[in-house]
């Protein structure tokens, strides 16, 4: 910068002009955008996020209505995980197990509910299955025939020692068969066990006579209840073939194979009847024979079991009180027979423990249930024995219990089957020619006479 000089001589100042500066260049003042980025991304999350949870809130509720209200996993309770048991705590109510429904067409002009109740055994119910006029008509037709007792007190020795009581006639705990021990002083040395000395020192009818002599209470049998088989082929009442071609609608089976299985069976459980569990059906071994086949089958064949692939259940009323359906170890992920008795727990005994099955299904008037007591062979034929279709009837506290069965009788052995329904066949139709009588035999008359049984 020039500054002005100062003269002696007292002349004016002169001021010298000042240089021009050249223009200062004009800075840019740089806008905050990134607080306006932040707010746009908050935003975006925000909004995302709210998306999701609405997303969250919607698939619980799609689920919760799809499973039935209160549908949660089963645990096991604290006494059944101390044991090592693999049962579950049963739910308290069997709707808890519904997992799918699917609607099926079984009747013109009508559609009904197929609830799936567990997969092992693979389990169905259909509400509204029977009309209460058809439940009323069976019911009626089932008492004009007349009821029988539903136990024929047989023994069988090689259960008592397997399985500590007899499951075809008297059902017996480990109490009553130390008392039958001590009665026949078949157990010298007191352990609780027979050895083969000691049970071929026996009598063949030995425990029956020592039963007989001391009575036999109706709690103590397998089943107290009374029944009777009601035809449904030709000739048979309009009810009862209807409900026959219902059943063949839902099976989805050939109606050659249900005509040929058994005959409805009606059973009737007074106050304090019940049904042990059991298996409907047994498995089948090369040395076992079919009893609805036994005709095609090897005469020499040791031993039979009834052959029923598919169980269908009919309440024909509604229960004051108990005669549930319970399955003691459905949806189990194992089943191990030793299982079933522990702790003095007996699963198998349905006046005491019903409780404690894994599922109950509770007689309502009309409905039906069925499931499959056999496995699929992976070919499309039948295969090994479902040991989870383990069932019995709980114990009626009130009132009466009226149900029906149809069992859909099918030999695992494929060519068994065959040659077993070309037999049928061929003899029903030497029947219809022999003297022009076409309605004298049916071949379902022919299959059902005295080839039934009780299991």
């Amino acid at each position: 910068m020039i500054e002005p000089q100062d003269c002696d001589d007292g002349d004016e100042h002169e001021t010298l002009p000042l240089p021009t500066l050249p223009p200062m260049p004009r800075e840019r003042v740089s806008l905050q955008k990134s607080s306006i980025c932040s707010r746009s991304y908050f935003m975006v999350v925000m909004v995302f996020f709210h998306v999701y949870i609405i997303n969250v809130i919607v698939l619980l509720l799609y689920v919760h209505y799809n499973n039935g209200p209160g549908d949660v996993l089963a645990t096991p309770n604290r006494d059944e995980a101390s044991r090592g048991s693999n049962h579950h705590k049963p739910p308290e109510s069997h709707q808890q197990q519904w997992a799918h429904v699917q609607k099926v067409s079984l009747v013109p002009d009508k559609v009904h509910e197929m609830r799936t109740l567990s997969l092992k055994p693979l389990l169905f119910e259909i509400p509204g299955f029977l009309s209460e006029e058809e439940c009323r008509v069976v019911v009626q037709l089932a008492q004009l025939k007349g009821l029988m007792e539903s136990q024929d007190g047989q023994l069988q020795l090689q259960e008592i020692l397997t399985h500590s009581r007899v499951r075809d006639g008297i059902w017996l705990t480990p109490e009553d068969l130390r008392e039958i021990y001590a009665g026949l002083k078949a157990d010298p040395d007191g352990n609780g066990l027979l050895s083969l000395e000691e049970f071929r020192s026996l009598g063949s009818d030995a425990f029956q006579r020592f039963l007989q002599q001391r009575g036999v209470k109706s709690s103590q049998l397998v089943r107290n209840s009374r029944h009777t088989w009601l035809y449904q082929g030709k000739g048979a009442h309009q009810v009862l073939r209807d409900l026959k071609k219902r059943v063949t609608r839902l099976t989805r089976l050939p109606s050659t194979l249900v005509d040929l299985s058994e005959p409805l069976q009606v059973v009737r459980y007074e106050q304090g009847g019940h049904y042990h569990a059991h298996h409907d059906s047994g498995p089948v071994y090369p040395e076992t024979a079919c009893t609805h086949t036994r005709l095609a089958a090897n005469t020499s064949t040791p031993f039979e079991t009834s052959c029923r692939y598919i169980t269908v259940l009919f309440y024909l009323n509604s229960v004051e009180g108990g005669g549930e359906t319970a399955f003691p170890v459905a949806d189990n992920r194992t089943y191990e027979e030793v299982s079933l008795i522990q702790n003095d727990v007996d699963l198998m005994d349905t006046r005491k423990n019903c409780d404690k099955s894994n599922l109950r299904v509770k007689p309502i008037k009309g409905t039906a249930v069925f499931w499959y007591n056999y496995l699929s062979d992976g070919q499309g034929w039948v295969g090994e024995q479902d040991e989870y279709s383990l069932h019995g009837g709980c114990v009626v506290t009130r009132g009466t219990k009226w149900v029906a069965n149809n069992w859909i009788n099918i030999d695992p052995d494929y060519q068994r089957q065959a040659r077993y329904q070309q037999l049928v066949s061929q003899q029903g139709e030497e029947d219809a020619e022999d003297e022009g009588e076409q309605s004298q035999t049916s071949p379902e008359q022919l299959h059902t006479a005295d080839s039934h049984q009780e299991l």
